[in-house]
């Protein structure tokens, strides 16, 4: 049985999503300000994090960033009713994974919770040896490697720490080599959903992942495609 945790104040919609979780099968906790959710999450081994973001004692936000702190793969789904193109990109990048706007229809939210948690893997990597590089696990471009398997991503030699959002957007651009991929493609395959809000949040991890992937000038591997998207090639 998957275990989510609800971070959430208003006692009817906690009502509201705790009763038809557990009718779906889940096992529901609940933290009814940001503290406590915070010292709940980091205390046991949660599948997902359903967090809103106005909350007593602490913000979601900063609910997120303490989370991540510790915890880089269990997936977070924020719940608000701040709907704005701006605070959907800024609950995205303190490290959320998906966003779902009060009010919601109850179906809608159990697609997501599903869907995040396909593509969670539980959330850790399990503590093995390191598979060979011809390994099915193991993507390698240039002198980039990604192991999906115990989820460690290095280049040039060096570890590079990425949040869980960031490691499934490298890990499809690994899976789509040289391949030109609309920012539509990448929030379908990476999110999981269709959002209405545009593209931006795609330009937005994109930027994270340069960032922390292209250092060297003259070695870039992900390109702008004007007017088409985004491409992973060799410079």
């Amino acid at each position: 049985m998957k275990k989510i945790i609800l971070i959430e104040d208003e006692t009817s919609v906690v009502s509201f999503i705790k009763k038809g979780l557990q009718e779906n099968g889940y096992e529901v906790s609940v933290a009814f300000d940001g503290r406590t959710g915070v010292q709940l999450v980091q205390a046991n081994d949660f599948d997902l994090v359903i967090l809103d973001i106005m909350l007593p004692e602490m913000n979601g936000l900063d609910v997120c960033k303490e989370i991540r702190k510790t915890n880089q793969h269990v997936p977070i789904l924020f719940l608000t009713a701040l709907g704005t193109s701006e605070n959907i990109v800024l609950g995205l990048e303190n490290g959320g994974d998906d966003y779902l706007v009060k009010p919601f229809k109850f179906i809608e939210l159990v697609a997501r919770v599903k869907s995040l948690l396909r593509r969670s893997n539980n959330g850790s990597a399990p503590e093995v040896v390191e598979p060979e590089i011809d390994s099915e696990h193991v993507f390698q471009f240039s002198d980039l490697i990604l192991n999906d398997y115990t989820k460690k991503v290095t280049r040039g030699g060096e570890e590079i720490s990425l949040t869980s959002t960031e490691y499934k957007l490298l890990l499809y651009f690994l899976n789509n080599p040289e391949k030109v991929i609309s920012r539509t493609e990448v929030l379908e395959a990476v999110w999981g959903v269709n959002y209405e809000l545009g593209t931006n949040v795609v330009d937005v991890y994109v930027n994270y992942l340069r960032k922390k992937l292209d250092n060297q000038e003259d070695n870039k591997l992900i390109h702008t495609v004007i007017g088409m998207g985004y491409v992973l090639k060799k410079s």
